[in-house]
């Protein structure tokens, strides 16, 4: 009974303590968004859009390869630690929310016993502190941590957001890629046709030399496109890999090799509804909060603050008789800055400061983020167009192309006019496929503008 005194009596006294006194919190102000939010989008559509959204595009294989960057790439697993750490950060910060305790034990014994005093010599000592939180100084702080905490999570929604695009990106990349090889291909064999039979003629004198050499030169131009084509398919395979967490060279699934083109534009929502589910703006706003509560937590550094500590010491001569003679000490200290030099003030306009550079950044990045919504919008709607004028193009080249090469073998046209519309005709194949993956590019810009949070594999285990 008499061991268990001194121990109750001091948690007692300190757990009192932690009560006896509301924490009161400075007023800081409101966080409103400083951007004016329009009512509307300039498009919308009816289809809506997944949680997944690449989901939309109905690429069964590029799902697979989704889940796989989504669950191996490094820089992701990186910002995963990153909130770990954060994470660990508030548990720390919300210890100073409680009592310390520390305990000591020293032991000794001094001979001869006969001619000194002594013998053994068996002390415990336990003490502990704690500070009031009078003015909601450390309440401040555990929050702001754990708005920073927040915004480490939303970094990562929004990490994993930047990397599906990438992802979709370098996938319709490489099927863009493989389709110019495989148009390429078909025009050096269509470029090598036409040159054997302009050699052919060039033997029994119905042409001129001159037109031997330019086919030459325009198969020529047709093969360093093809190698530069096939320089970018090898590099967009090892994006590719470093992107699913694999070394360059690493077997990767069947690739694409064919652009299609989207589904129907998705529904846009309001721009409010932006706001709140964005992963990079929430991160925005949080930031805000955080510097909030620094801001608050400066200013209450400025009051008095007030601890209370209890000790408590059993000692005797034996370690058997330790617990029988004890003592106690209470204490409180009131301590109050007087003279500072403004050091004090000015923490707190800097935090000011901070928390009002927060804001416009945040503001800054909704203004961002609804530019990227009608930018999408825009270039979709006018890339459809686009498509359609070089479509137009490409008939209209392969008509002037067949009238020609058929003017020419009858002697009434110059093989330059052939070579002219020859060159055009395959250039325009080749930008009508390179048109057609732009307009899946801008509706990927357009699902990363729109898409929430994705549920990665790490945060549904939590």
């Amino acid at each position: 009974m008499h061991a268990a005194r001194p121990l109750h009596f001091l948690i007692t006294l300190l757990l009192a303590g932690m009560f006896a006194l509301p924490a009161c919190a400075p007023r800081t102000g409101t966080t409103t968004l400083p951007a004016e939010v329009p009512d509307a989008f300039s498009q919308t559509g009816e289809m809506e859009l997944p949680g997944k959204w690449w989901t939309a595009l109905g690429d069964t294989v590029l799902n697979r390869v989704m889940d796989t960057a989504l669950t191996e790439n490094f820089n992701l697993v990186v910002g995963w630690e990153r909130l770990q750490a954060a994470r660990a950060v508030v548990d720390r910060e919300s210890a100073a929310l409680w009592p310390d305790l520390r305990a000591n034990m020293q032991a000794g014994a001094s001979f001869p016993q006969p001619d000194f005093v002594g013998g053994e010599n068996v002390r415990l000592n336990l003490q502990s502190q704690y500070e009031v939180d009078l003015w909601g100084r450390i309440h401040a702080l555990v929050d702001a941590e754990r708005f920073r905490r927040e915004a480490t999570l939303a970094d990562y929604q929004a990490g994993a957001m930047t990397l599906s695009a990438e992802v979709a990106r370098t996938w319709f990349q490489l099927a863009e890629a493989r389709g110019q090889q495989a148009i390429l291909q078909a025009q050096v064999e269509t470029n090598e046709q036409i040159l054997r039979l302009i050699r052919q003629r060039l033997g029994i004198g119905q042409v001129r030399g001159v037109d031997v050499l330019r086919q030459e030169q325009l198969l020529s131009a047709t093969q360093e496109q093809l190698a530069y084509v096939r320089a970018d398919l090898q590099t967009l395979r090892n994006r590719l890999s470093v992107l699913l967490g694999q070394a360059p060279g690493t077997p990767l699934p069947a690739l694409p090799d064919t652009i299609f083109d989207p589904p129907n534009l998705p529904e846009t929502g309001l721009p409010l509804e932006l706001v709140r589910r964005r992963p990079d703006l929430q991160r925005a706003f949080l930031q805000v909060k955080a510097a909030d509560r620094e801001l608050a937590a400066a200013i209450s550094n400025q009051y008095p603050r007030l601890s209370l500590s209890a000790s408590t010491s059993l000692r005797s001569n034996n370690l058997r008789d330790v617990f029988e003679n004890w003592a106690y000490s209470l204490g409180a200290n009131l301590a109050a800055p007087l003279l500072n030099a403004g050091r004090l003030r000015a923490e707190v306009d800097r935090s000011r400061a901070v928390r009002d550079q927060r804001l416009y950044e945040y503001g800054q990045a909704t203004l961002l983020a609804f530019r990227e919504v009608e930018d999408a919008l825009a270039r979709e709607f006018h890339q459809k167009q686009a498509i359609g004028s070089i479509e137009d193009q490409i008939r209209l080249a392969e008509q002037s192309y067949e009238q020609l090469r058929l003017q020419y073998f009858n002697g009434t046209s110059t093989y330059l006019d052939v070579l002219t519309a020859l060159d055009q005709l395959q250039q325009l194949q080749r930008n009508l496929l390179s048109a057609r993956y732009l307009l899946l590019e801008f509706r990927i810009s357009l699902y990363r503008a729109l898409a929430g949070p994705i549920d990665t594999p790490k945060a549904s285990t939590q």
